[in-house]
């Protein structure tokens, strides 16, 4: 029996989720029998347009879902929902977002992604409790300044927007780490430039032989392949068009393109011309099948940090090496003006011989358009980032932690943005480390 006729029969009381993805045109009141127990609802994928007035009666609702439906406005009554932690709207058709819909003092996690908002209201700044943030794919052109009370706002998604300049009071907030700003229009001259460079090669599609998927995100497809008459072994990586929780994919190939080679760096070697469909795509270096993913990405309950698994160990001297080799890849990222964003142990392959491999430009974007100082301080943002990897390495070392690797984390997370190093001192520190 299907779980919308389990739900009508009785026979889920006492359940704590609920995922109902079956065309439905109305919210089924018989969710109201499960008030006393129901924590995570999940309403995704249906013809969804209104949730009903006395939603509230869910008093345990901890996690909502109502992504790819028909919703026009954030329902006011998602606000009588007190205990809810995460909301999720993503893909609907939202323009309004009214400061009813937000009175959750709980809510820690908001996605917003891909609907078609211009305002956000100034109560938003009474969600203190607020960690990750994400907007990207709307017609936003500015945050409300309340924002600024959100000392806790740790990941922010504000790609594919209007925004023609940075709030200044954003690169002063204590706990930011993770910003996506790509695909706005202050971003926008420096995208056009690095895709019309020609300091990546192009390669024509004819010249690849595709093999086995290697993996799938939110942007694109990427493969093994073979290139050319020696069928020397890539990665190919083909861009799925629509908009992403990260933003477009078109920023993600202008920084992947503007970014260039690096040894601990997964970037682009060439551009792929002459696509059948007219997909964009890249070439990359295959890595070497005993890298691995150092970690996976956040769950609900971590909320903003990744999620190792439980037997993860290494040395030192291993941990030294993988945040050496992150380091130095962040500082020529940074020394081009490209920020990651997306700065996580999730992005990074590792073996305990090689060090570490940074990859994913998903939320990637470029600092030409905004001043030295704007720019300087977008870059101390990521140093949080980074002291939340270190912090991970440190905790997962089977022998004595580096001191100086410990005193370099409480640096990169201290709460003066300013008063962060740079990731040319980190990487200079790091290097001394491993040299004794």
């Amino acid at each position: 029996m299907d779980t919308l006729a389990e739900l009508r029969a009785g026979r889920l009381a006492g359940a704590t989720r609920l995922d109902l993805s079956c065309g439905l045109t109305e919210f089924p009141r018989e969710i109201f029998d499960l008030a006393d127990s129901l924590e995570t609802l999940n309403l995704s994928g249906n013809a969804l347009d209104a949730l009903p007035a006395d939603l509230g009666r869910l008093h345990r609702l901890r996690v909502l879902f109502c992504s790819d439906n028909r919703f026009t406005q954030l329902p006011e009554s998602v606000g009588q929902c007190q205990a809810l932690e995460m909301v999720g709207f993503k893909a609907n058709r939202i323009r309004t977002v009214p400061a009813a819909a937000l009175q959750l003092r709980s809510l820690r996690w908001l996605i917003l992604t891909d609907n078609q908002i211009e305002t956000m209201p100034e109560l938003l700044g009474q969600c203190t409790a607020m960690q990750k943030l994400m907007l990207a794919g709307n017609q936003l052109r500015a945050l409300p300044e309340s924002l600024a009370a959100c000392g806790r706002l740790e990941l922010l998604r504000i790609s594919a927007n209007r925004f023609e300049a940075l709030p200044p009071w954003l690169l002063s907030l204590p706990r930011l780490s993770w910003l996506a700003g790509a695909g706005n229009p202050c971003d926008t001259q420096a995208e056009e430039a690095a895709i019309a460079a020609q300091s990546v090669p192009h390669v024509d599609w004819r010249d690849l032989a595709l093999g086995q998927k290697l993996g799938e995100g939110a942007s694109g497809v990427i493969h093994q392949a073979a290139l050319g008459p020696a069928s020397q072994p890539v990665a190919v990586k083909l861009f799925k068009g629509a908009v992403t929780s990260d933003g477009w994919p078109h920023s993600e190939m202008a920084a992947s393109i503007a970014a260039g080679a690096h040894p601990t760096l997964i970037a682009a070697q060439s551009r792929i011309d002459g696509h059948p469909d007219g997909t964009q795509g890249l070439v990359m270096a295959l890595v070497d099948p005993s890298f691995r993913t150092l970690a996976g990405p956040p769950s609900l309950a971590s909320c903003t940090r990744d999620v190792y698994p439980a037997d993860a160990q290494w040395t030192s001297a291993v941990a030294l090496r993988i945040a050496r080799d992150i380091a130095a890849a962040m500082q020529h990222l940074h020394a081009r003006g490209i920020l990651h964003g997306d700065l996580y142990a999730h992005n990074i392959l590792w073996n305990a011989q090689g060090g570490g491999l940074l990859g994913d430009f998903g939320a990637a974007w470029m600092t030409g358009a905004l001043g030295p100082v704007q720019a300087r301080a977008l870059q101390r943002l990521e140093m949080r980032a980074f002291g939340c990897l270190l912090e991970e390495l440190l905790e997962r070392c089977g022998d004595a932690p580096p001191q100086a690797m410990a005193a370099l984390k409480d640096r990169c997370m201290q709460a003066d943005v300013s008063a962060r190093p740079s990731f040319a001192e980190a990487l200079a520190l790091l290097q001394g480390e491993l040299s004794q």
